[in-house]
């Protein structure tokens, strides 16, 4: 797989009817190992060995209701209260960042509300606050460590 612009980890990868799966820590089982995945496995590794997010409070490629319509999330994170608090976008390595993924993202976050939207191709990582209440966003230099975020 492409080495990408986030920690490594060790990873546990097996074969499992000729195809490779990795194992998600989140979701405690063996996934197929798209170039997406191997972008949200990173991803879920950095949130939660670097940034210390607790893993209880991610929640990986589960459904999310938007207009009364049922759509997938790559991870969203929750805050202590149980409130949705971050939105992360994965795409795989080759797939640019582009206005239409922020789009993408923004039309999720305007019923959600959740405090931040991440996009990351591996890559690049893009974050940005919203300020609801303001109607405001901004890009963050960084994600926010889990603890520094939850202060804000």
């Amino acid at each position: 797989m492409v080495c990408l612009n986030l920690p490594p980890f060790d990873h546990k990868i097996i074969e499992r009817e000729g195809k490779a799966t990795i194992f998600d820590i989140i979701r405690k089982k063996y996934v197929a190992l798209t170039p997406e995945e191997w972008v949200r496995q990173h991803f879920i590794h950095y949130l939660t060995r670097h940034l210390q997010y607790p893993k209880a409070l991610l929640n990986v490629e589960n459904g999310l209701k938007f207009n009364r319509m049922l759509k997938r999330s790559d991870i969203v994170v929750y805050d202590r209260q149980g409130q949705l608090f971050m939105i992360v976008e994965c795409k795989a390595h080759h797939h640019a960042i582009t206005p239409a993924v922020f789009e993408q993202i923004a039309v999720y976050n305007h019923t959600l509300k959740a405090r931040y939207v991440v996009v990351t191709n591996g890559l690049q990582h893009y974050c940005c606050r919203i300020d609801h209440q303001q109607k405001t966003y901004a890009f963050e230099e960084s994600l926010p460590f889990f603890e520094t975020a939850q202060q804000s």
